[in-house]
């Protein structure tokens, strides 16, 4: 408990509203795809489609709502529209599970609430984020232990969600639906209110500055001004070479991303944006030598991150389909539902939050803190000895037996002690190394490779072996639950391997940032 003393209390305000929004989120992702095939009557291709293009696109938005807190409207306002217009998006998904006997409106009105809630989460999600670092005085180091604490916040709701608003929603009755729905949009107003009436107690900087209220590039502005800092400036020349060379790059990865993606332009807009991006920021006149230096690192890191998050959201699909087909969930003759596997990790997140923060701080104190890189490496070798624990559950395993949940489990485990060196050490990364005028959009960029890893995810579900089925990955034939779950073991594997060879490079180029 130690580990949650000595921060500032703008840190729990953020802990709080994080918690109620990551509620609604996972509220109504637990019971989407249900609504979409038991209610509105989709079909499985179809209802799967939707739902991929939802949660692709939640993790786009952030670069546009990244960019409009930073140059617009500040952390503050972002946090309140973005969470604002996520509770127009649930009040409007309960209307379409309100309206079932009128079809088209209840398509209509879905459609809709889905929109504002991709919109809103983008303004908020990127922006929360990066409000964390501004309580902290640049080189604390307690900021790491600080993104453990939010990202604790995060799961609390995250654990919470699946079982009220599956309870309260999934009944069997597509009519109740809409009180899954409602729930969420309940937590949403909270946060909402809580947000707006403890703002002005709690968010101040070190120095008692109010934080959040102007935008971050007008303060940067202000401050370099202040201590007579310059930053390059490009030339109309070069502004019209750059606009050129980011045109022809994107409508020549526009063609190829059409080609390989069929016209699925969710999959089209993702990957084309997390190349665009990175590179329109790189070509800013106005960043130096040493800041070009550390987004280089924030890139290099959040491509293996890709990895990262392509083997572990495998929760969401493969391993859920694990768990319903070859997984005992017999306990005192009551058969546990697959869905509340779901529910592991958060709960192993909340739970181990509180001891992470020691570790690293038990290290720091005796030097022996590894760097940011290191952590994310150490993330990735824990993907890949869960996913090895559970090889050794499956491979002699005999067909049409199935094994027991300590396999499944004991993965769960294991893949939270490596999202929680990774995921939030990853968050304080991004918001040391960022230049301030950055810090939202940068946290957009973090994100985007979520959105990535989100769709290489489903590709690699589609690897889930099935009878009467041939499927392989680059001449590596998959034929057992045991060849499935070694392609994970070997790519975060070997990503691991990498970025640990990188990392004291990686360390040079952060030019003293910690």
């Amino acid at each position: 408990m130690s580990a949650l003393k000595g921060h500032p209390k703008g840190l729990y305000l953020i802990f709080a509203t994080s918690t109620a929004e990551r509620f609604s989120y996972y509220g109504m992702r637990a019971i989407f795809i249900l609504f979409l095939t038991q209610a509105l009557m989709f079909d499985k291709e179809a209802a799967a489609s939707i739902y991929g293009s939802y949660t692709g696109l939640v993790y786009l938005t952030p670069l546009i709502g990244g960019y409009i807190a930073d140059k617009y409207w500040g952390i503050r306002r972002s946090v309140f529209w973005g969470a604002v217009m996520m509770a127009v998006g649930q009040f409007m998904m309960f209307m379409s599970a309100s309206t079932l006997d009128n079809t088209q409106l209840a398509h209509w009105l879905m459609y809709g609430g889905l929109g504002f809630l991709i919109l809103g989460n983008g303004c908020f999600k990127p922006t929360v984020s990066s409000l964390v670092g501004q309580l902290y005085e640049p080189g604390d180091k307690r900021l790491d232990a600080a993104y453990t604490i939010f990202y604790m916040g995060v799961n609390v709701g995250s654990f919470a969600a699946p079982l009220i608003c599956g309870y309260l929603g999934e009944t069997g009755n597509p009519q109740d639906f809409k009180w899954g729905f409602f729930a969420s949009g309940i937590m949403t107003l909270f946060t909402v209110i809580l947000f707006e009436t403890q703002k002005n107690k709690y968010l101040f900087s070190p120095s008692g500055e109010p934080i959040g209220i102007i935008p971050d590039a007008k303060r940067e502005k202000k401050e370099d001004k202040a201590e007579h800092i310059s930053h390059p400036k490009m030339n109309s020349a070069t502004m019209w070479c750059n606009g050129i060379i980011i045109t022809l790059l994107t409508a020549f990865l526009l063609v190829f991303f059409s080609y390989a993606f069929s016209g699925d332009w969710v999959s089209i807009g993702i990957f084309t944006a997390c190349i665009v991006f990175p590179i329109l920021i790189l070509l800013d006149g106005s960043l130096t030598k040493i800041e070009r230096s550390r987004i280089f690192v924030i890139y290099i890191v959040a491509f293996f991150v890709i990895f990262f998050w392509a083997a572990y959201e495998q929760a969401g699909a493969s391993l859920t389909l694990f768990a319903a087909e070859q997984t005992n969930r017999d306990i005192l003759g009551w058969e546990m539902p697959a869905s509340w596997f779901q529910s592991f990790n958060p709960l192993f997140v909340v739970l181990l939050a509180y001891i992470m923060p020691e570790i690293w701080n038990f290290l720091n104190k005796r030097k022996m803190e590894p760097s940011s890189p290191t952590k994310q490496a150490i993330g990735l070798l824990l993907l890949s000895l869960g996913y090895l624990f559970i090889c050794f559950g499956v491979k002699d395993a005999i067909p049409g037996v199935k094994v027991s949940m300590i396999w499944l489990t004991g993965l769960y485990f294991i893949h939270t002690m490596g999202e929680l060196a990774l995921s939030p050490i990853g968050l304080s990364m991004v918001n040391r190394l960022s230049p301030l005028r950055f810090a939202s959009l940068m946290m957009g960029i973090w994100y985007l490779s979520t959105a990535t890893a989100n769709k290489f995810a489903g590709m690699l579900s589609g690897l889930y072996p099935e009878d009467g089925k041939v499927k392989s990955i680059l001449g590596f034939q998959i034929a057992s639950m045991y060849d499935f779950f070694m392609v994970f073991v070997v790519m975060s594997g070997v990503a691991s391997l990498i970025l640990f060879l990188l990392s004291k490079k990686l360390q040079k180029m952060m030019h003293g940032v910690e």
